[in-house]
């Protein structure tokens, strides 16, 4: 069916069961590159967020590349009225609809060269399901914008959220922390206020989502499983900004900084998702590094060309 992005854009609905809540989908998005290829990306998105970066895709095709984007359940096109925004008790929940995606993308449309780009939990959690699959030849490479591999509070809070993480899993579904909602980077996104971008707002809000107990555990699971080490068996090249930011308020820093997550975090845990892991900071990038201002994004692309250049080759033909 088309998409609600217009012309040029497929969505199609993956039945994922159901849950707690009832009934789940997710959806994958697809964009075709102009001429015949058996290369394609696969973006999956973060937290309060959703696929609406179309440059990203135009980028890709331009490269060769047919694009796909999988928004998750419970966010974007996939959030049934039914449902609690990003509520999972396990981020291994989301590893069904990437399975089926990537079945679908490499199955059904013949594509045999596959990078998955992933932006913050969305890196963090395909970097698991890549460890899980390994082996599997169902994916070539991991190109990792801004990961969320570590908790961005004092290093109290995190021991703190550590030794909590099992009562927290086992809190009611929908018990949500009284954390502040912070507006900086929101604000600093969207054209309404004090960006150059434009999506929806019921989808992305400016202040985020609640953020639900069995969530902060789920991921902070997640991440100490990467602290242990995975073993990633394909190239990865991780992305983040050269400089980190705590800001509750927009600000004009806000748009060269990651005010979301700590780049230090992202670089010092890099290498534990596997032995072949490329880290490139990005002077004056935001958190989502494609939205950052344009000669930064500019250089993004470019690195994530020259890397996509040496480890998938610049074959486009089939």
């Amino acid at each position: 069916m088309r998409d609600l992005l217009g012309p040029g854009y497929e969505a199609t609905v993956l039945p994922m069961g159901h849950d707690e809540e009832g009934e789940v989908i997710a959806t994958l998005v697809r964009r075709p590159a102009p001429e015949p290829t058996r290369r394609a990306v696969l973006y999956i998105h973060g937290f309060t967020d959703y696929f609406f970066q179309t440059h990203l895709a135009d980028h890709f095709t331009a490269q060769g590349y047919h694009f796909y984007a999988l928004d998750l359940r419970k966010y974007g096109r996939s959030l049934l009225p039914h449902q609690t925004p990003a509520l999972v008790r396990s981020v291994t929940h989301y590893f069904p609809e990437i399975d089926e995606a990537v079945r679908r993308i490499r199955e059904d449309d013949g594509n045999e060269v596959l990078t998955i780009n992933a932006h913050s939990t969305g890196a963090l959690v395909a970097a698991l399901w890549a460890d899980r699959v390994r082996g599997s030849g169902r994916v070539q490479g991991l190109v990792l914008n801004s990961p969320f591999l570590d908790l961005n509070v004092p290093t109290y809070l995190r021991i703190m959220a550590d030794l909590l993480s099992w009562p927290l899993s086992h809190a009611p579904a929908r018990a949500v922390l009284p954390l502040a909602l912070a507006t900086a980077y929101g604000s600093s996104l969207h054209r309404s206020h004090n960006g150059e971008w434009d999506y929806d707002l019921a989808l992305k809000p400016l202040t985020g989502f609640p953020i639900h107990a069995v969530w902060v555990s789920a991921v902070r699971r997640a991440q100490r499983r990467l602290h242990a080490g995975l073993r990633v068996d394909v190239p990865v090249l991780v992305l983040c900004s050269d400089k980190g930011l705590r800001l509750r308020d927009f600000a004009p820093e806000a748009h060269s900084a990651d005010v979301v997550l700590d780049p230090e975090h992202m670089a010092r845990w890099a290498t534990r998702i596997g032995g072949h892991v490329t880290c490139v900071r990005v002077p004056g990038g935001i958190h989502d590094l494609v939205l950052s201002a344009e000669p930064v994004r500019k250089q993004v692309f470019g690195e994530i060309d020259r890397w996509m250049r040496v480890y998938q080759g610049n074959e486009n033909n089939p």
